[in-house]
């Protein structure tokens, strides 16, 4: 996300690099080329313009250390009002009624309904909700089917009135069988057109009426760019929302909407969706966001996925077999599974400062464990629990098993070892116990 506007922000810092001091012509050609690079990044025309204005008043009216190099100085300035920019600090969702009500909104095609799905997995695993999805979008089947199929896959039942047209009073009979069953917790799917109209507004208008929401979320698929911009400005003079929600952020390598938004219609983003996955769904951090668009990575959001993901429990039996030196191939494939939970490969290592721009023109993808996980399941179960077993033949048959070659077995239960004898030796550094995660 955000690689082009990261690129060209880079090269716009390069114009201070060898300056002794900042001055007002050196200050106005980077300036000028950062602007240039958040135009192209599609972010509003009068945000950029008065962006730049900011920084360079800031940079200007300061002093630069000696320990501080200009260019080091302009780069400080920029994530500081980068952040500023997009929010300053993250913004909680507003779950206090009982039961809390929140009320989708955007437009069709914008990820409404998954988003939908992803935010009721989040609260209830992270805050503990007991939720109910409502499908109110009475204009697509494919929708209320679409919301029955992921409340399915989170186990989170879902409020449907088939043949219906009232989406009001479906809203209100959701309401209704949510305080009846004790969930504390309603998201109301709505519909949406492919474009702005007052058909639409005025429906979505007098749901929000009629149900009183605790929180108004306003979905926009970031890829969108400046129309998304335009949109919510929309929604929010009919609506007056309380947050936005960026649809695949993970794809959007320009930034433009996610950069504009805050300032257009003074409204913070809450929640980015950055994959298909139902687990790929981040609280929005403008702090932590700017320090990926300047290349600074993102090692606390990537602590915390890794977070979620740890099992204590099985931490501990994992300790046990490597201080035995009995790691094998199902605790390898094990911790593959666990790895891909977290997300998208390329966007993972980006978070890891000084990674993102060397892996920039690497082809990473999701598929990057397919071999090595087809080379596992071709085993069996003696060979995974016992590898000093693989002999020629074995490797032979399980390389014809996997589709792959030879050299590619060889070379994985070479690895494989290599780890193997690596963890064995941390662990005894670490007196047979493994580090723990801070939570």
């Amino acid at each position: 996300m955000f690689e082009s506007l990261s690129n060209r922000l880079e090269r716009s810092f390069k114009i201070l690099k060898g300056e002794g001091k900042i001055t007002e012509i050196n200050v106005a050609e980077t300036l000028k080329d950062v602007r240039r690079a958040l135009l192209d990044a599609d972010v509003n025309y009068k945000t950029a313009k008065q962006f730049t204005e900011t920084v360079k008043e800031k940079a200007l009216g300061q002093d630069v250390l000696t320990a501080v190099k200009p260019e080091q100085l302009l780069v400080k300035i920029v994530h500081d009002e980068l952040a500023t920019l997009m929010g300053g600090t993250a913004k909680d969702i507003n779950l206090k009624g009982n039961p809390a009500i929140i009320l989708m909104a955007g437009l069709q095609g914008s990820g409404k309904t998954t988003f939908s799905g992803k935010l009721a997995k989040m609260l209830k695993s992270k805050k503990g909700k007991n939720p109910l999805l409502v499908a109110g979008d009475v204009y697509r089947p494919a929708a209320i089917e679409q919301l029955k199929v992921l409340g399915t896959q989170i186990d989170v039942p879902v409020y449907a009135e088939d043949g219906n047209k009232n989406p009001v009073q479906i809203a209100l009979n959701g309401i209704k069988q949510a305080k009846q069953n004790g969930n504390d917790l309603v998201i109301i799917d709505t519909a949406g057109r492919l474009a702005v109209d007052e058909e639409m507004m005025k429906e979505i208008a007098a749901i929000k009426e009629a149900v009183n929401p605790d929180e108004i979320l306003f979905v926009v698929d970031s890829m969108t760019g400046q129309d998304a911009v335009n949109t919510a400005k929309e929604f929010n003079d009919r609506l007056n929302f309380d947050g936005v929600v960026l649809t695949k952020l993970d794809g959007d390598t320009r930034g433009g909407a996610a950069l504009s938004i805050r300032s257009v219609v003074d409204k913070p983003i809450k929640y980015v969706g950055t994959g298909e996955k139902m687990d790929a769904l981040d609280v929005f951090h403008p702090e932590r966001m700017a320090d990926r668009i300047l290349g600074m990575g993102d090692i606390v959001s990537l602590v915390e996925r890794a977070q979620e993901q740890y099992d204590e429990e099985e931490a501990r039996r994992l300790q046990k077999k490597i201080a035995k030196n009995q790691f094998d191939f199902n605790d390898f494939i094990s911790q593959i599974q666990q790895i891909k939970k977290m997300g998208n490969l390329k966007d993972l290592a980006s978070m890891i400062p000084g990674v993102g721009k060397a892996i920039k023109d690497l082809d990473i993808d999701d598929n990057a464990f397919k071999s090595i996980e087809a080379i596992i399941y071709s085993m069996t179960p003696n060979e995974r629990t016992s590898p000093e077993i693989l002999n020629g033949s074995r490797r032979q048959r399980i390389a014809n098993g996997s589709g792959t070659s030879i050299q590619e077995v060889n070379k994985l239960i070479k690895q494989f070892d290599e780890t193997r004898k690596m963890m064995k030796m941390m662990t005894q550094m670490k007196g047979g116990k493994m580090p723990k995660m801070r939570r």
